[in-house]
């Protein structure tokens, strides 16, 4: 499905017929005059693949494969200038496709000489370097669509014996992200530093830390896939202020229920304040889907697991984001739920008074009746949970140093199981990272090892606090209701100590709620 969080669908205009897939003869661009925005393209590309990526072929054999995809590009590069595009992203692995050997993919590699040390149009010096066909593609793109094009490509680059970490072959390979500007001239290249099982591909030696400057939004900053999850180089890229906007080519699989592509991409936008222009590859049976235009308040999104077909997004993106309000910006007219939640965090009996007397809730009564906690697996790691029932109450789940806190409202009951897990650890699958997560999770049933299970379909209703006493200041905010459908916090923040999120009123039922840190020094297991 695709949708918009509703401030977003103010300002899409005409736009929106086309991030829906319709296309129109109308030009929809920044007004005239109107320089606090931009206009924005991600394409989620469906991808045609190689039928044997394992076979060794001519180079002359994988130009004409990776052109099929090219001419895929061309056609929705013309569509977005329709519509007075600046910058269009392309996802990862998208002009040549996976699993590849070492060996195997070497025919589909461009040379790739460094846009520090050599100012050069592809499309206007196409002779200039061998192997280069690619580049001239995407660069003559550029200038027919009169925008600036960021795609992803594999490169290769020799090097000699004298160099100690040269491979044998005399060559490294790599995973490369490339930006044109809107006159065809290569400005922006990054290596991809955090491989995810890509043999085909080397690491480079030092961090790219990449950045280029546009006429319409001023400076971009650039990385790849599961680049997102550590801090080089995405953290590190930040701490230069004037990155407002990241792009973002990723060929990302879902994982559900704290890792799919969108919830990701959002809390990036939302954790860090940024604009996220997010493109990934289109290949439901290897659960690839979910691309968008991410602001910290708003976003666009595509998430489709039945159709086989790309999908083009257009929006109009301000050049200044801006974040969400924390405590310290909230308004004087305080709901009743975050008097309590202050309360509680306070240490105070929270009293509410009603026609007959006066009840009070002491601080200390966390899960008296609940049950005691149990494990389950969620996303390979052992969580410590305890189910949530009843219309309201408060809850509190520990392991290890993290405590997580729940303070919860629910309209209605549905006949689903939610649980509040935490997790404080070395995560081991599939990479290695250390995460404190506290999660507010739909069960996959009414039984307790459930509770992790990927769904993507909910009816529960809630309003709620969702808090911990997290170690780290780099956290995820991810929320997710039923059909894959994102929703903006209303309030998040640090109060006493304690990291919160605060929604009221869900658009639909709950899937995920999840504060989701990142403890990028522990990654090592010490």
């Amino acid at each position: 499905m695709s949708g918009a969080s509703n401030p977003l669908a103010v300002f899409l205009c005409g736009c929106y017929a086309v991030a829906l897939g319709v296309h129109t003869g109308e030009r929809c661009g920044a007004e005239e005059g109107d320089t606090d925005y931009y206009m924005a393209a991600v394409y989620e590309h469906q991808l045609i693949l190689s039928p044997n990526p394992l076979a060794l072929t001519s180079r002359k054999q994988a130009l004409e494969l990776m052109n099929q995809n090219l001419d895929v590009y061309e056609q929705q590069v013309m569509t977005a200038a329709q519509k007075g595009v600046q910058i269009i992203v392309f996802p990862e692995d998208g002009i040549h496709g996976f699993n590849f050997t070492r060996t195997s993919i070497y025919p589909f590699l461009d040379f790739m000489p460094s846009p520090r040390l050599v100012r050069w149009n592809p499309c206007l010096e196409p002779h200039r370097f061998n192997d280069t066909e690619v580049l001239q593609r995407l660069s003559c793109m550029a200038i027919k669509g009169d925008m600036f094009v960021v795609a992803n490509l594999g490169t290769k680059q020799p090097c000699y014996s004298s160099d100690p970490g040269c491979p044998r072959d005399g060559r490294y390979q790599f995973n490369t992200n490339v930006v044109f500007s809107s006159n065809g001239s290569l400005v922006g290249r990054y290596r991809k530093h955090n491989l995810y099982f890509e043999a085909a591909f080397d690491a480079p030696v030092q961090v790219d830390y990449t950045v280029f400057d546009t006429p319409f939004a001023g400076r971009f900053g650039i990385f790849t896939c599961f680049d997102i999850l550590f801090f080089q180089p995405a953290v590190g890229l930040l701490r230069d202020a004037e990155v407002k906007h990241i792009v973002f080519p990723a060929a990302w699989m879902n994982q559900l229920p704290l890792l799919a592509a969108i919830q990701i991409q959002s809390a990036f936008a939302i954790a860090f304040g940024v604009n996220l222009l997010a493109a990934n590859i289109h290949h439901p049976s290897m659960g690839m889907t979910g691309s968008g235009i991410h602001t910290p308040l708003k976003s666009i999104w595509y998430h489709d697991t039945e159709n086989f077909t790309g999908h083009l997004i257009i929006a109009q993106v301000a050049k200044n984001p801006q974040g969400l309000l924390g405590t310290e910006n909230a308004t004087d007219q305080m709901d009743p739920s975050h008097s309590k939640f202050l309360k509680i965090l306070a240490g105070d009996p929270y009293c509410e008074k009603d026609s007959q007397e006066v009840h009070c809730d002491g601080a200390t009564k966390w899960n008296m009746n609940a049950p005691p906690p149990f494990h389950s697996e969620m996303m390979y790691d052992n969580f410590t949970l305890v189910p949530v029932r009843g219309k309201e109450g408060h809850l509190q789940v520990c392991a290890n140093g993290l405590c997580c806190y729940l303070l919860y409202q629910r309209p209605t009951l549905s006949k689903e199981l939610y649980a509040l897990g935490v997790f404080d650890g070395l995560h081991t699958v599939h990479g290695t990272y250390y995460v404190q997560v506290c999660a507010l999770v739909k069960c996959g049933g009414l039984g307790f090892n459930s509770c992790g299970q990927e769904i993507t379909e909910a009816t529960g209703v809630f309003d709620f606090h969702l808090w911990g006493n997290f170690s780290t200041s780099y956290i995820f905010p991810l929320l997710l209701t039923s059909g894959m459908t994102l929703e903006t916090p209303d309030q998040l923040g640090w109060e006493n100590d304690h990291y919160f999120l605060r929604k009221n009123g869900l658009s639909s039922g709950l899937v995920t709620a999840a504060l989701y840190g990142r403890l990028y020094e522990r990654d090592n297991g010490k």
